[in-house]
């Protein structure tokens, strides 16, 4: 009889059992072996008469999580908060000046939060086939958006029309077949029929464009969403984007377009739906040479898609966004006053009621700059997708515009086979040796490490870790709730009093006192050396079952014993986006930490912030000399607070990860987005702080590698 293995015991890959501890394992081990348990005594029942029986084990303990909603609300809060002041902001526009200053200065936001995009480079177009049919021909494209980064695109040229042609860009949402989904093919057709070219393309990981193909060219990770997780979570390490690079394939498919004679530069539009309506967002604020545009389902506000535990995916999390004060609408408003469409769908699960928000700003600026009537909305009645109504409105719109057409419905459609509109001969980028988003990211990785110095001096390397870490400004010893003690849980003492420490407003870490005898109350004053435990998922699960604290306690026996859950971990592990999701790839640990990339606190730093603020509270009660321990995914705040706390005087790491390069140049890696800091390589290594600690007598305990494994 099997059983599916407890979420919490799975690995943070389940493709790889080989990230589990060796604790792990022995667990796992023994609920295989409960789970046989009924063959084996119906099996040896004879055998067993007249043995005495063992006694029972004791029942295993759930994980202590008494404040999952804390990250939820925190955010929840930050968020409203930020809106709020982007609002007041919008609120203020009374002139057709102030709407002008208000659309340079989106512009200049949206550059800061995409970064600088590349240079230029030859595109060197190719046309591997021609689909001849009645109406228009489908010509096979290939182009490079990059050096050796190849675009596969259809290009959709009207017959009989009189050049030059509007142009349409169509962007694809998370179709695993790209440009071929039927939707997709569907607005490419409709709008070539009424006399458009129409340039669509493979998004990044579907289609033809694999970034982590098998043997058999499929995916080893997952089409769509999970390639753009993997790929774009690694990115931040070298200071890219998913979001920007997804968009400069946008920005080089309109450079093609605009280098064929068939086109009218004066009118050229960008539609998507989806992933596909994200891209077309995103190029609105990138691109000015757009002269129109209608993204379909996905016009929201960020506020409508937290609230609603939306995940999304590594494109749609532009770094720092929020904290500029930039939401959905302000990317469309920054082609303004170009017409623009906002499709949406009553039943999608991208919100229309922010829709209608993102809508309603957009109309107030556009009545401001003389021109509400170039702002549209179009709301269908069904769920998410370009659906024909939806379809319609887009064509009714651009018709508008270009007067290319005074159709109303969408033509007849012929959808072609998979096979037809494939550019590569065995349909994927990979048989022509195509450089792939992982590939770049290795390069810079390997570029920055020769560029950073040996042996960084260590105040400046405390001054750069903490600016990238974005830590707030907080005075003062933090304040703290007393919990009521924990008894029967197993621990290696007897009693353990939790207190709630406020790190920040809406911010508690949770940290466990451990002692012999019962304490209710505040801890008294202690000026022996404190013993501070960081978990690596649950200070509760863990003070049962890790020998490494064991060891710990043996080791330095005089020490008071503190253990400690940063935000977002044991006590605070949230449980939302669906159930029990914290491991999963789009999960709620990763939909955290995309808002806090957003906001510009990544989670690392946030996590950091907790213990210096626990190892305050600690000196606030007398400690003045900290042993801090960490293991794993809390080795890593746990290192950023030992290099910058100078009462830390002593530090013992277990399975902390070896280094962020290994991460940033292995294809496969498992260190979830809450361990990563945005831009780290291009300043420091985490060997770096490693050195810097040798001065506190760190110890290291098996380092893990890219794939959270013992890297020997």
């Amino acid at each position: 009889m099997n059983r599916p293995l407890p979420r919490r015991l799975r690995p943070s890959n389940p493709q790889s059992r080989e990230s589990l501890t060796r604790r792990d394992m022995l667990r796992l081990g023994a609920l295989a072996s409960g789970a046989c348990a009924i063959g084996i005594r119906a099996s040896t029942a004879s055998a067993d008469i007249g043995r005495p029986k063992a006694p029972p084990s004791p029942p295993p303990l759930p994980q202590l999580n008494r404040f999952p909603e804390m990250l939820q609300r925190y955010f929840a809060h930050q968020v409203h908060e930020a809106e709020a002041r982007a609002n007041a902001i919008r609120s203020a526009l009374t002139t057709r000046e102030d709407a002008e200053a208000y659309v340079r200065a989106i512009r200049d936001k949206i550059r800061e939060s995409f970064g600088p995009f590349p240079e230029k480079t030859p595109l060197n177009p190719r046309i591997t086939g021609i689909v001849e049919r009645e109406a228009y021909n489908i010509e096979k494209v290939i182009f490079e958006s990059r050096p050796g980064f190849p675009v596969t695109s259809n290009l959709y040229i009207p017959k009989g029309r009189k050049t030059p042609l509007p142009g349409v860009v169509g962007t694809c949402g998370h179709s695993a077949n790209g440009k071929a989904a039927e939707a997709y093919q569907s607005f490419a057709q409709g709008l070539a029929r009424q006399g458009y070219a129409v340039l669509i393309f493979d998004p990044i990981g579907q289609g033809e464009r694999l970034q982590y193909p098998d043997d058999k060219l499929k995916s080893r990770v997952g089409v769509g969403v999970k390639e753009h997780l993997h790929a774009g979570n690694q990115q931040i390490l070298v200071g890219e984007n998913l979001a920007a690079w997804r968009a400069w394939d946008g920005i080089r498919a309109l450079d093609y377009l605009l280098t064929r004679k068939e086109v009218d530069p004066t009118r050229v539009g960008v539609t998507g739906n989806s992933g596909g309506g994200t891209m077309t967002t995103w190029l609105c604020g990138v691109e000015q040479r757009w002269t129109m545009a209608a993204p379909s389902c996905f016009v929201t506000t960020f506020r409508r898609n937290f609230e609603n535990e939306l995940p999304a995916d590594a494109e749609q999390y532009p770094p720092r966004a929020i904290a500029l004060g930039l939401d959905h609408a302000d990317f469309l408003a920054a082609l303004a006053p170009k017409p623009v469409l906002i499709i949406a769908q009553e039943r999608d699960f991208f919100d229309v009621r922010g829709s209608r928000e993102a809508h309603e700003r957009l109309r107030h600026l556009y009545r401001l700059l003389g021109h509400e009537d170039r702002i549209g909305l179009y709301v269908g009645p069904g769920p998410h997708g370009y659906a024909k109504d939806g379809r319609e409105a887009m064509y009714r719109w651009f018709n508008g515009v270009t007067r290319a057409s005074d159709a109303t419905a969408e033509p007849g459609l012929t959808i072609e086979r998979d096979e037809t509109l494939q550019c590569t001969a065995s349909g994927q980028v990979a048989e022509i040796k195509a450089r792939t988003v992982f590939s770049f990211t290795r390069d810079r990785a390997e570029q920055l490490a020769r560029s950073r110095p040996k042996q960084p001096d260590t105040r400046a390397l405390a001054n750069d870790v903490k600016a990238l870490l974005r830590l707030p400004a907080i005075s003062g010893a933090p304040q703290a709730r007393v919990l009521r003690p924990l008894a029967s849980r197993r621990y290696p003492r007897r009693s353990a009093t939790p207190y709630a420490i406020t790190t920040e407003p809406g911010i508690e870490a949770i940290v466990y006192r451990l002692a012999d005898e019962r304490l209710e109350s505040f801890p008294p004053p202690d000026q022996g050396r404190a013993l501070l435990y960081i978990a690596h998922l649950s200070s509760d699960e863990e003070l049962r079952s890790e020998p490494f604290i064991q060891e710990l306690i043996a080791a330095e026996p005089g020490a008071t014993l503190y253990a400690c859950d940063p935000r977002g971990t044991g006590e605070s592990q949230p449980n939302t986006c669906g159930i029990d999701t914290f491991f999963d790839a789009y999960g709620c640990d990763y939909f955290y930490s995309g808002y806090a990339l957003m906001l510009d606190r990544p989670m690392p730093g946030a996590r950091a912030f907790d213990v210096i603020r626990v190892i305050e509270w600690l000196g606030a009660i007398g400690h003045a000399e900290v042993h801090l321990a960490a293991r794993g995914r809390g080795a890593i705040p746990g290192t950023l607070a030992s290099l910058l706390s100078p009462r830390v005087t002593r530090v013992t790491l277990k399975n902390a990860p070896a280094s962020y390069h290994q991460i940033a140049t292995a294809e496969d890696y498992n260190w979830p987005l809450s361990a990563l800091i945005p831009g780290a390589l291009a300043t420091f290594d985490l060997p770096d702080c490693y050195s810097a600690l040798e001065a506190k007598g760190l110890r290291q305990i098996d380092p893990w590698g890219a794939n959270a494994t013992p890297t020997a």
